[in-house]
């Protein structure tokens, strides 16, 4: 066996075969390890891949593509007249101002020189654009409209240098999962420095890739402690972002971005890199934003026998069953539902603001309209804007669907 390639079986090979088959709509994330050396953009990487995307597209004209870049920091924190990439916010933000225009500049000279040339769009996003549902579908009519021109590359970034909360805790790759899911993507392909995830007792000598992941759990339990010295996101964050996406119905690989046409051989069914197998697509539009793409606004606390119903009958979550709330959240805010021993259950949409769920607590329907003077409903979460959680704390089934 070559080094890092996979250890497959024809029990690998089936899954990736059936979503190469089916992949009309593909999201590249491209890590800044792969285009950026030692914090300098490097030109030759950006049109290697620039011409692998364009090369898919030929291949298959129906296809459409949308790379969510990084790069912008370590694009431009030379300029700022540091050595390293800084570490703190307001240096980031700084870096990221001056090394955005870079980047969008060497992908929109790539795309003009690739074969068969596409003009590049950019996209940035910020996650209360995620979070917001009004402005995350009109992020996704944006993308829908650039995507089918047929003529356009859309390039995707967090606004990192405005947005303080996602410099500080968000990654480029939980960002690509976010966008599979914006724009229904059939595959994700997260290139990154290294060839996939690496066996346990890999040796970085002689490096053997873990074919396919298939569960949170399994992916997690192959974290090691490698990281690259200009990227943001490690292995961690890449398994989560894959496990997120796929659980979401998008086949994902991660693979290394440093070999020649990576996209290409991929797609041609070549066991490279790490598979992530989709499941099924049985949620609506709506729930999968309740469950995987917004960011709970408040904590509600729930009983046991809430808990059951919830879990079990796929039931609504009524006052009568509510212990404790937290946090200062409005109506219609995404809440998170935490049974007895604290772990989540629920996400939802509250029916009514953190305040009034605090008066109604423990109460039952009928005394909603004594307690605050109005009743907006009988529920406090219905069943129809409530996604269950698994028991890792991952999105789930929806309530009221059956096992």
């Amino acid at each position: 066996m070559a080094r890092g390639e996979s250890s497959s079986s024809d029990h690998d090979h089936a899954p990736r075969r059936q979503a190469i088959a089916r992949s009309r709509r593909i999201v590249v994330k491209i890590g800044s390890a792969v285009i950026a050396k030692g914090g300098v953009l490097d030109p030759d990487a950006v049109l290697r891949i620039a011409s692998d995307v364009a090369g898919l597209i030929k291949a298959d004209p129906r296809r459409r593509v949308v790379l969510v870049s990084s790069g912008a920091v370590a694009s431009g924190f030379r300029a700022l007249g540091l050595s390293r990439p800084p570490k703190d916010i307001v240096s980031k933000q700084a870096a990221a101002a001056v090394g955005q225009p870079r980047l969008m500049s060497e992908w929109s000279e790539a795309f003009a020189r690739a074969p068969g040339a596409k003009a590049a769009a950019q996209v940035l996003l910020t996650a209360e654009d995620i979070d917001h549902r009004t402005r995350f579908l009109n992020a996704r009519r944006t993308l829908e409209a650039l995507l089918e021109s047929g003529r356009i590359i859309p390039i995707i970034n967090e606004n990192d240098s405005v947005s303080f909360a996602e410099i500080k805790l968000g990654d480029n790759d939980h960002l690509s999962s976010l966008v599979a899911s914006l724009v229904h993507a059939d595959l994700l392909i997260i290139l990154s420095s290294i060839s996939g995830v690496w066996a346990k007792d890999a040796r970085p000598s002689a490096p053997v890739i873990v074919p396919t992941i298939r569960s949170l759990n399994e992916g997690l339990a192959l974290v090691r402690a490698d990281r690259s010295d200009v990227g943001t996101g490690g292995m961690q964050t890449k398994i989560t972002a894959a496990c997120t996406a796929a659980a979401l119905g998008t086949g994902v690989f991660i693979a290394s971005g440093a070999q020649p046409d990576i996209l290409h051989r991929l797609l041609s069914g070549e066991m490279l890199g790490t598979f992530f197998p989709p499941a099924p697509r049985s949620t609506t539009a709506r729930k999968r934003w309740i469950g995987f793409s917004a960011r709970p606004r408040g904590v509600i606390r729930v009983d046991a026998g809430a808990a059951r119903a919830l879990r079990v009958k796929g039931a609504s979550l009524l006052p009568s069953g509510i212990t404790e709330v937290s946090g200062a959240f409005a109506q219609g805010s995404l809440v998170e539902i935490l049974g007895p021993d604290k772990q989540p259950i629920a996400r939802g949409i509250a029916l009514y603001d953190a305040d009034e769920l605090r008066s109604i607590r423990g109460k039952k329907t009928a005394e909603i309209a004594a307690a605050l003077g109005y009743r907006y409903a009988d529920e406090a979460v219905h069943r129809d804007d409530l996604v269950l959680l698994d028991p890792t704390g991952e999105p789930g089934r929806s309530s009221g669907d059956r096992e």
